[in-house]
Order: C-alpha cells, then sequence, then structure tokens
C-alpha cells in the first residue's frame, strides 16, 4: 500500500468526519472577522491584536463545551441547561428571542452588501436580503444538515487560503501612509464602545457554544465519532478561526491604516472597500477569487445562523414541551419566525450596516458574563463523569473571562448612563 494512498484515506476520512467544527468556522468567520476585525486594524493599527488573542483565549472553555458535553453525553448543552433548572433554559430561551432578530439581521445585510456590489444587483439591500434568506431557507428545508456540512468546508478553506496570502504580499506593496497614527484610548468613549462591539462577537457570541452542541449531536447520528475526533475537530475549527481573525486584522492594518480612508457605514461600499483590500494585495487578478469567496463566507454565515436559532429554539421547545409537537414542526414553526423577524428589522430598523452590526455584537457582549457563567455550571454538572468535567486550566480560563467581561461591561454602562 503506497504512502500516497495511505495520506489519501487519511485526508478523506478526516474530511468526512469533520463538521462541526466547520460549522463554527462558518458562523464565526463572518461579521467578527470580515467587518469588525478588519475594522479594527484599518483604524488601530495593529494596536488591538492582543484583544483579539486574548478574547479568543478567554473564551476558549466556553465554545469547547459545546462539543466536549456533546460527544461525551450524546446531548446538546440544551439538556444541561434542563438540568440546571427549568429556570436556566428559560432563560437561555429569553435571551436568544431578544437577539435572534438582530444577529440574523447583521449578517444578512453584509452577505446583502457583498452580493449587490459582485454581482450589480440594482436592487436595495433589504430587498437582496429577502432573496437570499429565501433561499437559505430553501437549502435547509430540502437539504437540512447534509447539504449545509458538505457546502462550508470548501467555503472556509477558499476564503482562508485567500486571506492569508493576501496579508502575505501586502508586505510587499508599496502603500502610502498620510494620516497620524491613532492609538487606541480606553478614556474615549468611541474607542470603548468599538472595543465592546470587537469583543461581542470576537470569535462569535456566547449562544454559539449551543449552535456547535446540536450541530455534534447532528453530526454523531449520522457518523460515529469518539469524543477524541469530536474535540480535535472542534480545536482545528476554533484555533483557525482565531489565527483568521488576526490576519483579517493585518489585512486592514497594513493596507487602511493611516491611509486617510475610513470604512463606509453602507453595505455596499464597504463590500467595494472590503474586497479592494484584496485586489490592492494580490493584484486585480484576484478579484473574482476572493469576491466569490467573499460571498460564499458571509452567504454560508447567514445559512448557519438561520439553520442555528431554528434548531436550538426547535430543541429548546421540545426540552420545555415534549412532544406536543414534532420536531420539523418547531423547526418550520422557528425558520418562520427568524424570517419574520429579521425581514421586519430590516425594513423599519435599519440606518447604516455600521450601526446595525455594532448594535447586535454589543447585545451580544452585555449577555456574555450570564451565558459563561450557565456554561462554566454545565461542564461542571454530575450529569458528567469526573473525568470529562472541567479542570484548573478550564476553570480559570473561564472565571478570568467572566470577572473581565463583568469588569469591561460595567465600565460601558457607566460611561453610557
Amino acid at each position: 500500500m503506497s504512502f500516497n494512498y495511505l495520506m489519501k484515506n487519511k485526508l478523506l476520512n478526516a474530511l468526512r468526519l469533520s463538521g462541526p467544527g466547520v460549522l463554527y468556522a462558518a458562523a464565526a468567520v463572518g461579521v467578527s472577522h470580515i467587518v469588525q476585525s478588519t475594522r479594527a486594524g484599518a483604524e488601530f493599527g495593529l494596536g488591538l491584536v492582543w484583544v483579539v488573542i486574548l478574547a479568543n483565549l478567554l473564551k476558549y472553555p466556553f465554545f469547547k463545551a459545546g462539543a466536549q458535553y456533546s460527544a461525551v453525553t450524546g446531548k446538546s448543552l440544551l439538556y444541561g441547561y434542563k438540568r440546571l433548572g427549568t429556570w436556566a433554559l428559560l432563560l437561555f430561551v429569553l435571551i436568544t428571542f431578544m437577539t435572534m432578530f438582530v444577529i440574523q439581521s447583521a449578517v444578512t445585510v453584509v452577505t446583502s452588501g457583498l452580493t449587490n456590489h459582485i454581482f450589480s444587483i440594482p436592487l436595495s439591500v433589504q430587498t437582496t436580503s429577502v432573496v437570499l434568506l429565501a433561499i437559505c431557507s430553501l437549502i435547509l428545508l430540502i437539504g437540512n444538515y447534509g447539504l449545509l456540512d458538505n457546502l462550508v468546508k470548501v467555503i472556509v478553506a477558499a476564503l482562508s487560503l485567500t486571506t492569508v496570502l493576501a496579508v502575505g504580499f501586502s508586505f510587499f506593496g508599496d502603500i502610502e501612509k498620510n494620516a497620524p497614527p491613532v492609538s487606541f484610548n480606553f478614556n474615549n468613549s468611541h474607542h470603548l464602545y468599538f472595543l465592546v462591539a470587537l469583543i461581542g462577537w470576537m470569535p462569535a457570541p456566547l449562544d454559539v457554544p449551543v449552535w456547535q452542541s446540536v450541530w455534534t449531536v447532528a453530526k454523531r447520528k449520522k457518523t460515529k465519532t469518539t469524543v477524541n475526533q469530536t474535540l480535535m475537530d472542534f480545536k482545528v475549527g476554533y484555533i483557525g478561526t482565531a489565527a483568521l481573525a488576526v490576519f483579517f486584522l493585518m489585512l486592514g492594518a497594513i493596507i487602511m491604516y493611516r491611509s486617510g480612508q475610513n470604512f463606509s457605514p453602507k453595505a455596499v461600499p464597504f463590500a467595494a472597500q472590503f474586497i479592494g483590500l484584496y485586489s490592492n494585495a494580490l493584484g486585480s487578478w484576484a478579484m473574482p477569487i476572493v469576491s466569490i469567496a467573499a460571498f460564499l463566507t458571509m452567504f454560508s454565515t447567514t445559512l448557519t445562523c438561520l439553520d442555528a436559532f431554528s434548531r436550538v429554539m426547535q430543541e429548546s421547545m421540545v426540552q420545555l414541551f415534549g412532544h406536543k409537537f414534532s420536531k420539523k414542526d418547531w423547526y418550520i414553526f422557528w425558520l418562520s419566525t427568524t424570517l419574520t423577524g429579521t425581514i421586519v428589522l430590516l425594513f423599519n430598523h435599519l440606518g447604516s450596516m455600521k450601526e446595525l452590526v455594532d448594535f447586535a455584537t454589543t447585545v451580544s457582549f452585555l449577555f456574555t458574563p450570564i451565558f459563561g457563567i450557565l456554561i462554566l455550571k454545565v461542564m461542571n454538572s454530575n450529569a458528567l463523569p469526573p473525568n470529562w468535567r472541567y479542570g484548573k486550566s478550564d476553570k480559570l480560563l473561564g472565571a478570568g473571562g467572566i470577572i473581565l467581561s463583568t469588569i469591561l461591561l460595567g465600565y460601558y454602562l457607566s460611561l453610557t448612563s
């Protein structure tokens, strides 16, 4: 048996077993990376790299919980919340319902901006959003998890490769620096508001571990994987998205920082500027590749968020009310509810893309300590065997994340009051 044959089999097997980690990456590498990380670099240079790295480090135990709890117990974190008490699950449902429409709107409007720019569509962002949401709904209702699983593997790989190449080539470009440097200042309220918005979705909001756990349960029903294989899939996705966040920040820092340009708050002009970063670094030949990769990445984020909200609310209803209605009925109900709420928000409250994104990410940040406490309680409950409960390192990282986010939240609220 040849070495090439063995390597090919190992690669194919790894791709087959991967899934929830890639879906997590598809959900994470969206607004937080394409919009917020790139803006961080464009506005403050490399000054906020430490924030991106620290946020990914401190949130690691919370995201790891989604994969670990489900792999060990065969159930999602929603089951873990219910075991803590019905109050915990109801709290999660309430927070999710309060945030789902604004989060879905934020990712959809960025996707719409890219769509209108790339394909020269003369429609409003709102109208394009409705079309995109309809297409996503059709994919989910027809293809469900299997199609979603296979589609995003190629999408995430494409944008990852082009982003790494763009950063590499941008080091050799001749880019004028006309504006004075801007340093981040904690006493500057505008800087602090952006910091909160950046951390809120870096690498993703803390309801995403529940999404990860639901996807893990769905994957394990189709493919028998061990706990270690599931955790490896998660780690590859998590480390990869953390690294990409730094690359996106670097891209904004190298090309736009001190150039005298600022990202537009409108979706379509922002899309043009974002794609321009790649053409400036790689040349005009890269524009078609980057355009399609960026569009598909945001489309996959829109798709995965729509699936996740419908799926977690479906599972929550089953946990709360039993099987009075079928899972399919609950899924369709919450898919329809998410679509309706998102469309109403887009047509009635859409000011600028920047404002919507910052609002969505800030709202997520406000609930970070609550989600963090719930997850740590679940991961140290007797539902898990002692050897799979969190050890000292995960507890310390998690506690550090909760404490720091609470302090920052208090400081933020003091400035806004």
